[in-house]
């Protein structure tokens, strides 16, 4: 569904007429147009900052380089001795920020290694960084932090103030929002710090538009991982398998896959047949039209699996909703919602843990925002995707015993045939209070399932990643 006030703000006139009655002004998102490319910040300055006593500026130059940044630094910031030491050591050339008068050359980009923040004074220095650039950064922007994993702090005041540098992510996001700016906040462990460079090509490219004010903590990823040798098309020679892939937002899950070289099984009701065949013969995918819930559904998508070699990535993402308050729900509204978003994935995963499903294999399930944030009259769909959001977090081991990985993405308001069903002021309330100051697209969210299902995320399982411009409010 068109987001009409959208277009008409960013018109010229309802430009003038927004700032002059004071309404809000939803910047245009620059989203991926194409794959993951081999140097997505080639021409690109990305500003270098940190703590004076960071621990990730060798890991960060390393992989801000491979993406083809030019780095700049800020003069005399407290951050810069690590930053210069590591820069030396690899052999990297900084640039020196340039003046306000030339913004052709100022940074798309600011990263900001926190890992060495000790006491609630060294947090000054993430003051005078950020402080007086704040309006330096350009409309759709990206801003990344990074910290260590608070369980590593090493005492009480460590975690703490590790901790704090979430809520300095979360409300510098919802200052920048208005701009189209995304703030994120990467924890990294000891274990993760050399697999920094998947993550960083998906925060800080336009393929994470609709992501922002987001805490992502990385593991440890599996004994022997490496890095691959080249990310374009890191699903290459993958297959993926899809459930309601019809429409909607599988339909992109499923096009955004094929895009990056996976061999696409999408799986739909077969009343959905049509607009299936349609949605995986453009990408060159198979069509598998069942009912998730039948009782031959697992072993049929099993045995469809297995044809092809194993599935090296799976996602969960057929749902439904079926709304009433829970006084007025009737048994069947409860028992529909929770067989087909939870207790067919149950099934489907068993069959497919005893044969279907490669060594390796990652796997990603769609939550909800209201599994977190709770909706009224959504009790039924809410205690599913948190059940989901529980599901991956306890599975996380199992997988990365085989080399593998499970992780969720929450949408929040996404413009889809359900948002586009609400009545108009509760859409245009879920749309406008969001920090990116409108709704999301199926894009975002295929993007990210697809950064959670490939290499890029090797350092992530068990995780939960909220894709919701920062609004707890959706469906």
């Amino acid at each position: 569904m068109t987001d009409r006030y959208l277009e008409f703000a960013n018109s010229p006139f309802g430009r003038s007429l927004a700032g002059l009655l004071g309404l809000p002004a939803p910047p245009r998102l620059k989203r991926a147009q194409e794959g993951y490319a081999a140097q997505p910040l080639s021409g690109r300055a990305v500003l270098l900052g940190g703590s004076s006593r960071g621990e990730l500026a060798g890991p960060l130059i390393q992989a801000l380089t491979a993406m083809g940044a030019a780095l700049q630094i800020a003069p005399e910031h407290a951050g810069l001795a690590p930053i210069k030491q590591a820069a030396a050591a690899a052999g990297v050339a900084l640039k020196s920020e340039p003046g306000e008068e030339d913004r052709a050359a100022a940074a798309e980009a600011y990263v900001f290694d926190g890992s060495g923040f000790n006491g609630s004074g060294s947090l000054r220095e993430l003051y005078d960084f950020f402080h007086p650039r704040i309006a330096r950064i350009p409309r759709n922007g990206r801003v990344v932090l990074l910290s260590r994993a608070p369980a590593e702090a090493g005492d009480a005041v460590a975690f703490a103030v590790a901790s704090g540098l979430r809520g300095f992510a979360r409300s510098l996001g919802k200052e920048l929002g208005k701009k189209g700016i995304t703030v994120n906040l990467l924890e990294v462990p000891r274990a993760a710090q050399d697999f920094l460079e998947g993550p960083l090509r998906f925060f800080l490219t336009e393929h994470a538009a609709f992501v922002t004010g987001q805490v992502l903590a990385l593991a440890a990823p599996p004994p022997g991982a490496q890095p691959p040798p080249s990310w374009v098309k890191p699903l290459d020679g993958t297959v993926a398998l899809v459930t309601g892939a019809a429409r909607g937002i599988g339909a992109a899950i499923a096009t955004v896959l094929a895009r990056e070289g996976a061999q696409v099984v999408g799986i739909d009701r077969p009343e959905e047949e049509g607009a299936l065949g349609q949605t995986l013969s453009a990408i060159g995918g198979r069509g598998l039209a069942l009912d998730i819930t039948a009782p031959e559904a697992p072993a049929r998508i099993a045995e469809e699996l297995t044809r092809l070699g194993g599935a090296g990535l799976v996602v969960h993402n057929a749902g439904i909703t079926r709304d009433k308050m829970l006084k007025n729900m009737p048994p069947h509204f409860w028992d529909q919602v929770l067989d087909v978003n939870f207790g067919a994935i149950l099934r489907i995963n068993e069959r497919l843990f005893a044969g279907g499903l490669k060594d390796g294999a990652r796997m990603v399930c769609i939550a909800s925002i209201g599994g977190i944030g709770g909706n009224a009259g959504q009790t039924n769909y809410a205690t599913t995707k948190a059940a989901l959001i529980g599901y991956v977090e306890a599975l996380a081991p199992q997988f990365a015993s085989r080399g593998g990985a499970i992780n969720a993405v929450a949408p929040g308001f996404i413009e889809t045939q359900m948002t586009a069903a609400m009545p108009a002021i509760p859409r245009e309330v879920g749309r406008r209070l969001s920090s990116l100051g409108q709704g999301g697209l199926p894009l975002d969210i295929a993007e990210a399932v697809c950064f959670l299902g490939s290499p890029l995320a090797m350092a992530v399982n068990g995780r939960t990643l909220r894709v919701c411009g920062q609004n707890y409010f959706g469906a």
